[in-house]
Parts: C-alpha cells; structure tokens; sequence
C-alpha cells in the first residue's frame, strides 16, 4: 500500500509501519475494524479532487454529475440496507450526525436525557466536554446496581421528573441488547422526540443480530466503521418529514462540501452490507464476543454484566488492583490493541479508569472463529495475571496473526 506515496518517503514509511502493525497485532478496538480492499480503492480515488456543496442536482459548483450518482447509490443502499425512509450520508462523522440531529430538533437550552458517560454512553450525548453539554441541558440514566443493564425505571422516572425534549438511546461501551420498544413508549409518554445513536452496533442491525431501531426512534444516527465495515463517517436515518430539517444543518449548517470520495467508499460497504455473507459475518461476531466472555469470566475476571449480547465485552478490574490504562499498556506491550474505559459508578478520572473495553470485529473479519478467540482470551488473562509473560505472548500473538492475515494474499 505504502507504493502509493513513494513520492514522500517519510509518509510511505509511515505507512508501512502502520501496516505491520495492524498486520502483527491483535486490535481489539470495539469501535475499528478493517475495511475491503473495494472500499479502501474507492476511498483512495480521484472523487477526493471534488467540490460538491449542496445535494446531488442541487449543487453549488458544476461538474458534479458523477458524484451525484455516487451519492445517489450511496443513499439507496443505506436505505435498502435499514429499510429507512430517508437517509443522509454527507455526515464527516458519527459526532457530526448527532450534531446536526441535535440543531434539527433542538433549540439551544432545551432538555435531553441520554445515557452516562460512565455508564457507557457517548460524548455527544450531553458530557460537559463536549458541544452536546455545552449547549443543551442533559440529564443522564445509568445501568441497574444489580444485574449493570440499562435501568428503563430510572429512564421512566427521569423522564417523568425531566420532561426532556429528546430522548437518546445509544452506547459505547454497552454490551447488552438495547430495549428500543421501551425507551419509544417512554418518549411518547412524556411528548419527547426519540434519537437512537446506533454507530457501534450498526452492523449488527444490518445483519439481523440485534434489533433494528428504525420504525421505532424518530431519527438514528450511526458511523459507518465499526461493525458496519465501511470508511470512518457518519450517516443520519429517518423519517421523510425530517429530511429538510436535518439536510439543511449537515449543509450549510455545519459542514461544507461533502467528501465524495468517502460517500463512494460508503455506497461500496454498503453494498457489501446487503451481500448474503454480511449476516453471516455479523453472527460469527455476536459469537465470538460470547465465547470471549466466557474465557475470560473463567479465568476469574468481571465482566460488566457478566457477558455480552453484541460485538464487545467490557472488563472491570477494581478488584485487580489494576486500572485501566495499565492494563491497555501492559497488553499493548504483548501486540494486544484495547482501550482503557470507564466503569459503571468509576472511582477514577477518564485518562486511568478501571476498566477496558474488548471488541471482536477487527478480528473477526480476519477470519478468526471460536477455537482462535479462546486462545486469544487466554493470551489476554495471560498478560493481566503477570506481566512477566509479555514476551511469550508476543510472540504467541505474531504466530496467531500470520495465521489469519488482514488482507489474505498481499506479501
């Protein structure tokens, strides 16, 4: 790949050492995965030299008739593939989809009621860090002491007592099923709109594995990497009578020209999604999340909610005397990519933590089946129970990936 910038050694070089280390490692991120090869040339194509502010036969520059047909496929697909009314595909991110819903629906000020942070939510949905807390008042639902899945009480009371404009379901760091019929009836309940931000399961919304939101939320927000396969960017779902409300504040209200040759790699993953072999796909990721769970819940670990009903696990290590970001250092020393994450009710700040979040996408599109995600389970527990074993499991790891290359058939 690195032939491509051969012209800039030092990018080239960049490059290639970033290739050998998604090739030589196991990337565990539960929010990245690896894109096709169509998808990565249509990423890599001329539509990047492409000026196209506005909508397809409704720009602001000339020469657009073949990006229009892009963006044309683009939208069918995402249709087709979510069975939605309307889509948008011109989002540069899943933070900017929530955005322009946000300044589609809101006003500056009104009320949002969202999941914690810490409790496994987003940014966008009301942390005081970002735009989403500075310019809206949220108040947040968390997980049940007992079994840590959403508590729809807590959501029902808060509702009642807040009386919020809009109501977000949505996670990123949630491993259980989303309970979509419930968090509607409480919207209707209390005249609040309905957003469901579904960037990290949407894959497996796509591919029948967990249950789709579409018919249910008023509008869903998604990225089109993570489970669905696709070029990072965002993508926005609804309903037709919201179609003018959300295009005019992706553009002019907080994008300009879209990037053509992302919305091209988009259309491709897309269709790639509505391929018989997605599903198939998807199943053997619900799958491997399970069976790591369970390896590591037998190995004496906590898992918040003791297993997981989707793509990721999330380990909580207070009673490691291990935070989070030591463990993610100690692993990445060993060739293991995660990331440290909070926990449900975190003693510690967000840059330690006490916990790590583990996603099987990435190598699960590599091909790894059950027997290969015991193994990396152990490797996991492996490292955890002593540092000491980092060397071995390196080269365990090196052994592991050559058995399952990222891209099958490149030297």
């Amino acid at each position: 790949m690195a032939d491509r910038v051969t012209h800039d050694p030092q990018i080239a070089a960049i490059i290639e050492k970033e290739t050998s280390r998604q090739e030589q490692s196991l990337n565990l991120i539960a929010s990245e995965n690896t894109v096709s090869r169509s998808v990565l040339a249509a990423q890599g194509s001329v539509l990047t030299n492409k000026y196209a502010e506005g909508y397809p036969a409704r720009r602001y520059y000339g020469g657009c008739d073949y990006v229009d047909q892009a963006e044309d496929l683009a939208v069918a697909r995402a249709r087709k593939l979510f069975n939605a009314p309307y889509a948008n595909v011109q989002p540069h991110s899943g933070s900017q989809a929530n955005m322009a819903v946000y300044f589609a629906l809101l006003n500056p000020g009104d009320r949002v009621l969202a999941m914690d942070l810490s409790h496994g939510g987003h940014l966008t949905h009301g942390a005081a860090a970002s735009f989403s807390g500075r310019l809206f008042e949220f108040a947040h639902y968390g997980l049940t002491h007992d079994t840590q899945i959403i508590d729809m009480n807590q959501v029902a009371d808060l509702a009642n007592s807040f009386r919020p404009r809009l109501i977000v379901a949505g996670a990123s760091a949630y491993p259980r099923i989303i309970d979509f019929q419930s968090f509607a009836d409480i919207a209707a309940s209390v005249n609040a709109l309905f957003m469901v931000d579904m960037a990290h399961i949407a894959g497996l919304v796509a591919g029948g594995v967990h249950p789709t939101p579409v018919g249910y939320a008023d509008v869903v927000t998604s990225t089109t990497h993570k489970t669905l396969r696709g070029p990072r960017g965002g993508l926005i779902l609804g309903s037709d009578d919201l179609a003018g409300k959300i295009n005019s504040q992706i553009f002019p209200g907080i994008q300009g020209g879209p990037l053509m040759h992302v919305i091209a790699a988009k259309a491709v993953a897309f269709n790639e999604a509505l391929a018989p072999g997605f599903a198939g796909y998807q199943q053997q990721v619900v799958e491997n999340a399970s069976v790591l769970a369970n390896g590591l819940m037998g190995r004496g670990y906590h898992l918040v909610s003791n297993g997981t009903d989707n793509h990721m696990v999330l380990m909580d290590l207070t009673d490691r005397n291990l935070t989070g970001k030591e463990a993610e250092d100690r692993l990445g020393r060993a060739g293991i990519t995660v990331n440290k994450n909070t926990v449900p009710n975190e003693a510690r700040g967000p840059f330690v933590t006490s916990g790590i979040r583990i996603g099987v996408p990435l190598i699960t599109s590599r091909g790894m089946t059950p027997d290969a995600v015991r193994q990396v389970a152990e490797l996991i527990c492996d490292v955890l129970d002593d540092a000491a074993t980092v060397h071995r499991v390196t080269s365990e790891v090196r052994d592991l990936c050559r058995q399952y290359p990222l891209y099958p058939g490149d030297d």
